[in-house]
């Protein structure tokens, strides 16, 4: 169990700021020069309204010369001294932003950032657990001669934001969205208008190893959790391969030491579940639907796996010019004392996009080794494959 520590103790009390009226330009100027994290933006009177990052600018497809802040900025939850780094962590993993800002009464003190939150964590007893305790096992991969298109594929597809390079079965080097932001769209951005498209077209057709991170940064994964987050910090990175003899077996990123770290503050055992959002609203019918369906996964689950989170991540991709309801896609992180299970899907609308999602975890776990040996998860199994279970 983490022992608590408070946003109070581990907050970084620089604040930049800049005005919503400012253009993007301005911010990347205090992103190169200050080097900050985030930056707080104001209104017209110096109130708080809101915070924006460089990631977030990188993203877009804007005109920094000419885009107001105001139309990136984000509403960031507020954190009081007293919260815990749980919380707080919690927090971050709903809002999808990875800097918070702290006030007392209305005083904004500073920010929080993940690399407190997982500092703080590690420094306890709870960072000399094992990498292999967090980390992702069996993270998907990509050969080296696939193409930077693909790369954007998986990313979109899957929902997450590093993919390991392989080549004849060895991992070469990582890939990181990052990797994507800067050496792809961020330099499309530079040419001229007329050149953009063909040079985009021909870029996504270049091979993955070309803007890949190598060599690689491992981890052992016997190793500590404190000694990982040091090598993060040492090489400025968010993702670490994690190895076993050599062997790529997994990977540990900022976000699964997030979710670990959230967990923390369960003291019964029980499945829970928790929402990240990006990009749309969650009506209160929707949620209901989901925490049906979540009710009913864990009704199955809770004898197997007696405690464990379900993290659910949302984002939406615009609609269609036929139809109003979105394009959503739904990845699926359930992380349990047995291991770490992922699964995703993209359908139209919510409901029938976390339907598909839990419908692809059910499979996953019910093909696990965790399930598969007892006679009740295999009957389930080959009941979904459609297959007889005389033999059981």
């Amino acid at each position: 169990m983490l022992q608590q520590s408070f946003a109070k103790d581990i907050y970084t009390k620089w604040v930049n700021t800049v005005n919503e009226n400012d253009t993007l330009s301005r911010c990347l100027e205090f992103f190169k020069t200050e080097r900050p994290q985030v930056l707080a933006v104001v209104d017209m009177n110096d109130n708080y309204v809101g915070v924006i990052t460089r990631r977030w600018i990188l993203r877009s497809k804007v005109d920094p010369m000419v885009t107001k802040v105001k139309s990136l900025m984000k509403s960031a939850p507020r954190l009081t001294p007293n919260d815990t780094v749980s919380k707080i962590a919690r927090l971050m993993i709903e809002s999808g932003i990875r800097q918070l800002p702290i006030f007392e009464n209305e005083q904004l003190l500073g920010f929080v950032t993940d690399e407190n939150v997982i500092s703080a964590a590690v420094s306890q007893e709870w960072g000399k657990g094992k990498v292999s305790s967090v980390m992702t096992r069996a993270p998907y991969t990509i050969d080296t001669n696939r193409t930077v298109g693909a790369v954007i594929n998986l990313f979109r597809e899957q929902g997450f934001s590093h993919v390991p390079v392989m080549d004849a079965g060895k991992v070469v080097g990582i890939i990181s969205i990052r990797d994507v932001l800067e050496r792809i769209f961020q330099s499309n951005e530079r040419q001229t208008k007329g050149d953009r498209m063909g040079k985009k077209i021909e870029t996504f057709t270049i091979p993955a190893s070309s803007i890949m991170s190598s060599p690689i940064i491992s981890v052992d994964a016997d190793t500590n959790l404190r000694e990982a987050e040091k090598k993060m910090q040492k090489y400025n990175i968010s993702c670490l391969a994690a190895t076993l003899n050599d062997r790529l077996v997994g990977i540990i990123t900022k976000l699964d030491l997030l979710e670990s770290i959230s967990q923390s503050e369960t003291i019964t055992p029980s499945l829970t579940i928790q929402f990240g959002v990006k990009d749309t609203r969650i009506t209160k019918d929707q949620q209901d639907f989901m925490m049906t369906e979540f009710d009913a996964f864990t009704r199955k689950y809770q004898e197997a796996f007696q405690s464990g989170t379900l993290f659910v991540y949302i984002k939406t991709h615009g609609t269609s010019n036929t139809r109003e309801t979105p394009f959503v896609h739904c990845r699926l992180q359930f992380r349990t004392t047995k291991g770490t299970f992922v699964s995703s899907g993209e359908s139209w609308g919510i409901e029938a996009t976390f339907r598909t999602a839990i419908d692809r975890m059910d499979r996953r776990l019910l093909r696990s080794k965790e399930l598969s040996y007892n006679p009740r998860y295999a009957k389930d199994y080959l009941h979904k494959m459609g297959l007889p279970d005389e033999e059981l």
